[in-house]
C-alpha cells in the first residue's frame, strides 16, 4: 500500500462523509486526467481543442480538472479531436 492509499484509508476510517463521495469524485477525476493525458499526447494545447470543439479554452479546462456531469457527447468529441476513440465498459 502506498502513501496515497494510507492517507485515503486514515481519511475514510476517520470521516465517513469523505468515504462516501470519494469513489465518485476520484472516477470523475480520473476522467478529467485521462482527457489532459490524450491531449498532451497528441501535442495539442487546451486552445487548440476549444478552436476544435467550438467553445472556449476554459471550458476545456473545466473538463479536465472537473469532469462532473459531462455529456457522453462531450467526451466522445473531445476524443475525436485528440484522433483517439471512446470506449466506455459497464461492470
Amino acid at each position: 500500500m502506498d502513501d496515497l492509499d494510507k492517507y485515503i484509508q486514515k481519511r475514510t476510517d476517520k470521516n465517513p462523509k469523505f468515504a462516501e463521495g470519494f469513489d465518485k469524485g476520484y472516477e470523475q477525476f480520473k476522467i478529467g486526467a485521462l482527457l489532459k493525458q490524450a491531449r498532451l499526447e497528441a501535442g495539442l494545447t487546451q486552445e487548440q481543442i476549444a478552436k476544435k470543439l467550438h467553445t472556449q479554452k476554459s471550458a476545456i479546462s473545466r473538463i479536465e480538472n472537473h469532469a462532473e456531469d459531462i455529456r457522453l457527447s462531450t467526451l466522445e468529441n473531445f476524443a475525436e479531436a485528440v484522433g483517439k476513440s471512446l470506449r466506455l465498459e459497464v461492470a
